[in-house]
């Protein structure tokens, strides 16, 4: 896969994560705003109603309270009677039908008890309809013929309009009575539960009472105060001034409780974005793995051709010479050359096996078989496998054994070939005479040895690759230090199935410090 289709297919893959992410975040703002809407208009609606069954009631209650007085009053002081007559004939039927209605309006005056003995006119109404119905039947050859009349009346108090009379007449008066006269607390609590428990709202509120200047009444539970951001408001009652006192309501609770009502959607909705951004992430851990895999498979397949470029090189010139008539007759420099074939045939039988074991111990193909084994010799030894190349490079290795207890169960080949690859590291990755302090300790349960060098160390993103599989700091053909990349992934298969650890420390121009820890018996 081609960078540019990588970062295109990463792009592409992104953009329809956010795309979904974005869609779902809308649909559930959007439900979220419609219950908030829903709730708004079931809290109006329950205003409304309060302010009408406010009203209602004190009208209804002013009404009782006076409609006795006028019952009982016999002389008015001042009356007036309407007279209004509708007539109808039907000259195919013969028939002729008229209403006669007769309005008596009686004025009265009237006290009241909270207007300093004051009083006011109302009125009481009654009325008389007169109805007459009138036939004509004439037969043939009958001159006057026959009349068929029917008469009747009936009285009757129009008390709808004697209360609308009465209201508007008190209009005024009672406006301008204090608002606790005409309503408690208690009743206004009661009719706003009520109204707003029709309507499902059942959650805690608190309200209050102003004037048209912004003042709080005493209408009001406990201490409440105006919220412009989620107060909701509506005219309660007249003032006597023109206004309206308004009544306000807060739900405390308002939008945890609407929250909570779509609570199992969103918490589905939030549940389905994190499987889409796991699956996103597995899938771009996956190409990302895939391509590093890639690339380092690559990286290994040149670095093994570079590596094995020389042996074969060197074994065909060895060939060459060796056909030469001048050589193949001296004895000695057959057999040099022929020492060289062997050992340019040797590294390349140690490149394959180094590839064969590390493939080997991946798929548990190898058994190590564990003995008793002392470390310090086994240290030792790896020390001796490495004494030419560390002669060559003019370097010098020092000891310090501290450990008490030494004896471990292990596989001594495996061990010997871990402790032989960090020194060999440790020597490949000095700059000039390399200087290696091999330290050992013991605890209660480890046996514990550090390999520690002056060489060129690494960085702290470099330290947790070193460990993998074919991993090398530098990518490509050309490599300051020859490898593969095998050498501590070997290292660190063969320290886990000792049951161990093994870990770096390092700073980059001041060498590193590898330290394994193997379970004592």
């Amino acid at each position: 896969m081609s960078k540019r289709m990588f970062v295109l297919i990463v792009f592409l893959m992104s953009v329809s994560l956010i795309g979904i992410i974005a869609v779902q975040v809308y649909w559930v703002n959007n439900a979220l705003e419609s219950k908030k809407e829903q709730f708004d208009k079931d809290v109006f609606k329950a205003l409304a109603s309060t302010s009408e069954r406010i009203k209602t009631k004190e009208n209804d209650q002013l009404y009782e309270k006076h409609k006795g007085i006028i019952e009982k009053i016999e002389l008015a002081d001042r009356a007036k009677i309407k007279n209004y007559l509708f007539q109808e004939y039907d000259q195919q039927q013969n028939q002729r039908f008229s209403v006669g209605t007769t309005i008596l309006e009686e004025n009265f005056k009237i006290p009241t008890d909270f207007l300093d003995n004051d009083s006011i006119l109302v009125k009481r109404i009654t009325t008389k309809k007169d109805v007459f119905k009138a036939i004509s039947i004439k037969k043939e050859g009958d001159l006057f013929g026959v009349n068929s009349e029917e008469r009747y009346s009936y009285y009757y108090r129009n008390k709808e309009q004697e209360k609308k009379e009465l209201l508007a007449a008190f209009e005024d008066f009672k406006d301008s009575l204090p608002i606790t006269e005409r309503i408690s607390n208690r009743e206004l609590n009661a009719t706003l539960s009520e109204e707003l428990q029709k309507r499902n709202v059942t959650i805690d509120y608190k309200y209050g009472v102003y004037n048209n200047d912004g003042l709080a009444t005493p209408l009001k539970s406990g201490y409440y105060t105006i919220n412009p951001n989620e107060s909701q408001g509506y005219p309660l009652i007249k003032n006597g001034k023109g206004d309206y006192y308004k009544l306000y309501i807060t739900f405390p609770t308002r939008n945890k409780v609407i929250l909570s009502g779509i609570s199992s959607i969103l918490l589905l909705s939030l549940f389905f974005i994190f499987i889409i951004i796991l699956a996103f992430s597995s899938s771009l851990y996956q190409l990302m793995r895939q391509k590093k895999i890639s690339e380092i498979k690559t990286d290994f397949i040149n670095n093994m051709t570079h590596e094995f470029k020389t042996p074969i090189a060197t074994i065909n010139l060895a060939l060459d010479s060796i056909k030469n008539p001048k050589i193949i007759d001296d004895k000695d420099k057959v057999l040099r050359y022929v020492k060289m074939i062997r050992d340019e045939n040797k590294r390349m039988h140690a490149q394959v096996e180094n590839v064969l074991r590390i493939s080997r111990l991946e798929k548990n193909q190898i058994e190590i078989d564990k003995d008793n084994i002392d470390m310090h010799e086994v240290i030792e030894d790896a020390m001796t496998h490495i004494s030419l190349l560390l002669r060559d490079r003019k370097g010098s290795i020092q000891t310090h054994f501290e450990a008490i207890i030494d004896e471990i169960s292990g596989n001594q080949f495996h061990l010997t070939n871990v402790i032989v690859n960090m020194l060999e590291n440790a020597i490949k990755y000095s700059e000039g005479a390399p200087k290696i302090d091999v330290y050992t300790e013991s605890t209660n349960k480890f046996f514990v040895f550090k390999i520690k060098d002056e060489g060129i160390g690494m960085h702290k993103n470099i330290q947790k690759n070193v460990f993998q599989k074919f991993y090398r700091e530098e990518r490509g053909n050309i490599h300051n230090v020859k490898g593969h990349g095998l050498g501590l992934a070997y290292v660190k298969e063969i320290v886990e199935k000792h049951h161990g650890t093994v870990f770096v420390e390092s700073e980059k121009g001041k060498g590193s410090i590898f330290t394994v820890k193997l379970p004592i018996i």
